[in-house]
């Protein structure tokens, strides 16, 4: 038998053997090396930033921000640096949580896949005249703001001691008469923010 017709028929009895065990044959090669792994959305934690920590003098304060990650929210440890008093701000703090959702992600966090949706030119201040007092507002009304942009900083903001009494919730408003919304960070928001918003209810 010639090399080729033995080559062709070893290939027929292959194929026939695969589809007897119920596996159908390819039709391509397929060594192309390992499969590529999905991104484990993973860095180190520092030392020392297991939770936030909102100590009574100035200094660095361990905080976590929310970041995207395979179209998730997964926390990150940041440090923000505070004057003595100023933990007891809210809007302060809130600005600097702010301030680190904005910022572009360093190439480790940008290497395990996060990044964020919220802009750097987004601000965020205290509570207007006749607001509640644990009300924030941003610079930008919410409804303007991408679905991950306002998750990330619900979320962000919900879970910080140093921004809001009621974990999971935070009061949020855009500037002027923007009505104030009572925003719950919930596990559905944490896994899918492009398409389930943060549950909402209309304050005051």
């Amino acid at each position: 038998m010639r090399p080729r017709t033995r080559l062709s028929a070893l290939l027929g009895l292959s194929a026939m053997l695969l589809a007897g065990c119920g596996i159908r044959p390819t039709e391509v090669p397929t060594e192309f090396g390992a499969a590529p792994t999905r991104v484990g959305c993973a860095l180190p934690r520092a030392s020392g930033t297991e939770a936030p920590s909102a100590p009574p003098a100035g200094g660095e304060f361990a905080v976590q921000v929310y970041l995207v990650c395979t179209s998730q929210l997964v926390t990150v440890d940041r440090t923000v640096t505070l004057k003595r008093g100023q933990s007891s701000e809210r809007a302060v703090v809130a600005q600097q949580l702010l301030a680190e959702l904005s910022r572009r992600p360093s190439s480790d966090e940008a290497q395990a896949g996060f990044s964020t949706d919220v802009g750097t030119r987004l601000k965020v201040s205290g509570p207007a005249v006749g607001d509640p007092s644990d009300a924030l507002r941003l610079s930008t009304p919410p409804d303007d703001l991408s679905p991950y942009a306002l998750a990330q900083i619900v979320c962000t903001f919900a879970n910080s001691k140093m921004t809001t009494e009621d974990g999971d919730h935070v009061v949020l408003g855009g500037p002027a008469d923007d009505p104030l919304r009572d925003y719950e960070c919930t596990d559905a928001v944490k896994a899918r923010p492009g398409t389930i918003p943060a549950p909402a209810r209309t304050v005051g």
